[in-house]
């Protein structure tokens, strides 16, 4: 049975990446971007899921340990000389506007700026792991409604600190030129390596640990499992992909300022997790899909609409609205997990023809 499993998988991967290769050829450099997103949101939502949904933590900090990601990712893959046009209000501090990619002896140089961003991008994830592991380890002794203000707390900490560093971050006017990466198989290579991780977290004795943790701590108390460890390793984990995250999302957009990272920003991965399902992988990454692909198929409500009769001038913002009303609708008739239910009952009706 885990063979077939096995087989199943890696043949859902290749399909994956000849799709991903031959969309990557014929798709112009706008749809390129939306399924970079796509990649993207199913990165942060798993890595939210995994705080909120597997271990039962109610946080609202992502979008904090994703800026740490993006601007990392930003400051050592920029050259020295986009750094200087950025900064000409305050001047780079010297260490980081000279910190440039190391070309490596006896390998071309495509290959060198390959593992240099490779290594921008781990190091992105680090350092967020590593605020959440600073921040996890006082916080988490909060629960609930506590819990999501001290982080959401924290992640508004982080902004105004980035707003106000000008010889670090450039402050409020943001970092501008960073060299882009939008071949498909950049981000949802790391987006299938999550998944993969996430899987094989969950099956381990550390993700039933944490299930034990969201399910009744008394009794995860009572078995030996250590809550603080525990709660401390998944919200490092879930900072750690979140900076990841952020770091694919600055190379994807190009540009980057504090504002990016508000708290809407965080609502918006939440919503992935919540309509996916709690603990749910597979409904989680569906969900990322069909919400970014639904928040760009209806801008054009943004715009004048002009249909036989009907003429109207552009409403900024409608799109939100009709969106907003969409996903009621959606939570009123699908109370529990949207897309569990949905694959229920597929395998229900395959199990009857068979």
């Amino acid at each position: 049975m885990k063979n077939n499993n096995l087989i199943k998988s890696l043949i859902i991967i290749g399909l994956t990446i000849i799709a991903l290769i031959v969309m990557n050829k014929f798709l112009d450099s706008y749809l390129k971007r939306i399924v970079n997103l796509c990649a993207i949101y199913i990165i942060l939502g798993l890595s939210m899921n995994l705080i909120n949904g597997f271990t039962g933590l109610f946080t609202l900090g992502h979008a904090g340990f994703m800026a740490i990601g993006a601007y990392t990712v930003a400051i050592l893959t920029m050259p020295v000389a986009m750094k200087e046009m950025n900064f000409y209000m305050k001047p780079m501090v010297p260490f980081l506007l000279n910190l440039k990619m190391l070309e490596i002896p006896f390998l071309p140089p495509a290959a060198s700026e390959f593992l240099w961003f490779i290594f921008a991008l781990l190091m992105g994830g680090l350092l967020a792991a590593l605020c959440g592991f600073l921040i996890g380890a006082p916080v988490l002794k909060l629960t609930d409604d506590y819990l999501a203000i001290a982080t959401l707390g924290f992640s508004e900490i982080i902004r105004i600190v980035f707003t106000n560093t000008q010889s670090i971050t450039n402050g409020a006017l943001g970092l501008k030129g960073i060299p882009p990466r939008n071949h498909l198989l950049w981000a949802w290579s790391f987006a299938i390596l999550t998944i993969i991780f996430m899987y094989s977290l969950m099956s381990s004795s550390y993700g039933k640990a944490l299930k034990s943790i969201r399910e009744d701590e008394v009794a995860a108390r009572s078995m030996g499992i250590n809550l603080f460890k525990h709660k401390v390793l998944s919200f490092s984990i879930g900072s750690f992909f979140a900076g990841v995250g952020g770091g694919l999302l600055a190379v994807s957009i190009g540009t980057i300022d504090p504002a990016l990272f508000k708290f809407s920003l965080t609502f918006n991965i939440l919503l992935i997790v919540v309509l996916g399902g709690m603990g749910n992988i597979k409904g989680t990454a569906i969900s990322a899909i069909i919400i970014t692909v639904a928040m760009e198929a209806l801008r054009f409500l943004d715009e004048p609409i002009n249909i036989g009769p009907i003429h109207t001038n552009a409403l900024p913002g409608l799109r939100m609205v009709v969106f907003s009303l969409i996903l009621m609708i959606v939570i009123i008739f699908k109370k529990d997990n949207v897309f569990k239910s949905t694959l229920q009952k597929a395998r229900g009706r395959y199990a009857k023809d068979r």
